[in-house]
């Protein structure tokens, strides 16, 4: 008989399987409608989903509220667009970015596992903040225009290849890869691992008694989740040709926690139904008023009050509910 987690978990595979069907469905209809804007807006709400994969493996996971997320999606999109800059190769951008991100994610993990509660989440939020002001007045790197004139390049398949400038094709590799992300994650949930950070969450002073040493199992969270975000983040420019520092700011820390706790905290599908669902509300609302920001604000007020457990919190239990039924059945 499975556990509570694996039931869970199966429940969110069902939920990411639906949501794989219905993006194909999407790309087809894009396809044969020939729209470009939509399809590209998916295309972003899959990247920030990634994002935001990364912080419910933290905050879902172990406990750890990160309001710094932002400084790996901002350093792999720039480690993606400087690689392609030179060298127009997906896998090179993704290999450079992959190294990069469990360097510094290891340096920085080192840094915030050093505190505990409210003070992780703020010396998340600082690091991001001073590698953020960084990067804005270094003029290698672009300065406060970011980097411009990333090139289009072709993803090499094995038997066929895929322009980054095909808003069907791109999407479909983005979804791809998220969704493999996603299995990563959840699989790794689903171990002896994923059960010792829940105790870590749980109650990190009872975990030594256990034989663990919670340093390791909170670094070894840490940089899973930077490496998430940063492979996330390098898609970015190959999406929209350039990159801001803006990616580094607090705003998309916050986006993403935002989408988390709307989606559902500590479900993992729910991140990314929160990203398509934040993004989607982001554009139709922005059409309307330049204030869509305040919207959000009430949204995510809203969801916190009366959605608790997000909106994985609704629907993830009807499907295991069934799926128990069918298990006995």
């Amino acid at each position: 008989m499975a556990d509570a987690l694996t039931r869970s978990m199966r429940a969110s595979h069902v939920l990411a399987a639906v949501l794989v069907v219905a993006s194909l469905g999407f790309a087809a209809f894009g396809a044969a409608s020939g729209d470009t804007f939509y399809l590209r807006l998916g295309t972003e709400a899959l990247i920030f989903a990634g994002l935001a994969l990364s912080v419910d493996i933290l905050l879902g996971y172990t406990g750890l509220l990160s309001l710094g997320q932002a400084l790996y999606f901002g350093l792999g999109a720039y480690l993606s667009a400087l690689v392609l800059m030179v060298t127009p190769s997906f896998w090179a951008a993704m290999g450079a970015t992959a190294i990069g991100a469990v360097v510094v994610g290891t340096i920085g993990g080192f840094i915030a596992n050093r505190v505990r509660g409210v003070y992780f989440a703020l010396i998340t939020f600082g690091m991001a903040q001073v590698i953020a002001k960084v990067v804005y007045n270094t003029r290698a790197l672009g300065a406060s225009d970011g980097l411009i004139g990333v090139p289009v390049i072709d993803i090499n398949l094995g038997l066929f290849k895929i322009s980054s400038a095909s808003p069907v094709g791109f999407f479909l590799v983005v979804l791809t890869f998220i969704i493999i992300l996603y299995a990563l994650a959840a699989y790794l949930l689903d171990t002896p691992f994923g059960r010792l950070l829940i105790a870590l969450r749980a109650n990190e002073r009872r975990v030594p008694f256990l034989g663990y040493r919670t340093v390791t199992a909170r670094l070894a969270a840490y940089v899973i989740a930077a490496v998430i975000a940063a492979l996330s983040g390098a898609l970015y420019p190959m999406l929209r040709g350039f990159v801001s520092p803006e990616l580094l700011f607090f705003a998309t820390s916050g986006n993403a926690v935002i989408t988390v706790v709307t989606g559902g905290v500590g479900t993992l599908v729910g991140a990314l139904y929160g990203s398509i669902l934040l993004t989607l509300f982001k554009s139709v609302v922005g059409s309307y008023t330049e204030h869509h920001l305040i919207v959000i604000g009430l949204l995510f007020m809203g969801a916190v009050i009366f959605l608790p457990r997000g909106l994985m919190g609704i629907v993830r239990p009807v499907i295991e509910r069934r799926l128990n039924r069918g298990a006995k059945s």
